[in-house]
């Protein structure tokens, strides 16, 4: 495989990965528009892994997290678009503002507990593979989830 056409068939995946990382499609882009140079100046090394997605979700995982030492992270825009895969619902205001109360509660977790919950309910990955892209043990992943999913149930709490 090319590194044209690995672009060609995961670009819009992994873009929308971004999108649930940052919160915001214009970080995202320019998240992942990094990621993919740097992907392209090492693209024999990518292409040699075993699975050369799973390589690339990892280093964008990686960028993410250490992306600029957090600064840009205070300027995210907690609305984003309108996703036209999910059903309509009887109270578009009502599921509007659901989904910026969940974007927010996420923007409020630490980087690593936040890519871990994307990975986990967003990407669908289990364990293995998520520890394998934040480069880290199993139970590690598993620690983070526990921790972010009781920060996010403290939040709810709050809330009702």
């Amino acid at each position: 495989m090319t590194y044209e056409e690995f672009a060609d068939a995961r670009l819009g995946a992994l873009l929308r990965y971004a999108v649930m990382l940052t919160g915001d499609p214009h970080q995202a882009q320019d998240l992942v528009q990094e990621t993919m140079v740097r992907v392209q100046l090492h693209w024999r090394r990518v292409a040699r892994s075993d699975v050369p997605e799973r390589y690339v979700r990892r280093m964008l995982t990686n960028q993410f997290i250490d992306w600029r030492r957090g600064s840009w992270a205070r300027r995210v825009l907690l609305r984003g678009e309108v996703d036209d895969s999910v059903p309509a619902t009887a109270d578009h205001a009502q599921s509007t503002v659901d989904r910026d109360q969940v974007r927010s509660w996420l923007s409020r977790l630490p980087r690593r507990q936040r890519a871990a919950l994307v990975l986990r309910y967003y990407e669908d990955l289990p364990d293995g593979e998520i520890a394998e892209i934040l480069g880290c043990a199993v139970g590690t992943v598993r620690s983070s989830i526990s921790r972010a999913l009781a920060t996010l149930r403290a939040e709810l709490v709050e809330v009702s």
